[in-house]
């Protein structure tokens, strides 16, 4: 699975970037395939696996305000790995097509 998540502490102030930075720490140091852009953060891996990780890095931004706000989107499909290249790859190929 991939889940995208966005994990921001709320009434903390401006900016937001060393809490994001604690998430996305967590993140990293899962091992799991990742990349973090600027509105969120994808991770892919089995189930339980990306659970954890997110409820961790929810764990560590809680650590930077008395509330948290959390936006996950997940693309559930069994069986398949490497997808966190593999969708944007055939996006690139596509529209390299539409070019020719």
């Amino acid at each position: 699975m991939i889940v995208a998540f966005s994990v921001a502490p709320m009434g903390a102030g401006d900016s937001v970037a060393e809490a994001v930075a604690a998430a996305v720490r967590v993140v990293r140091e899962s091992g799991l395939a990742n990349r973090t852009s600027s509105m969120f953060t994808e991770i892919e891996g089995e189930w339980d696996e990306v659970m954890d990780v997110v409820k961790r890095a929810t764990a560590a931004v809680g650590a930077y305000g008395p509330r948290v706000s959390l936006v996950l989107k997940a693309d559930i499909r069994p069986g398949h790995v490497g997808e966190i290249q593999g969708k944007v790859e055939r996006v690139e190929r596509a529209l390299a097509a539409a070019a020719d």
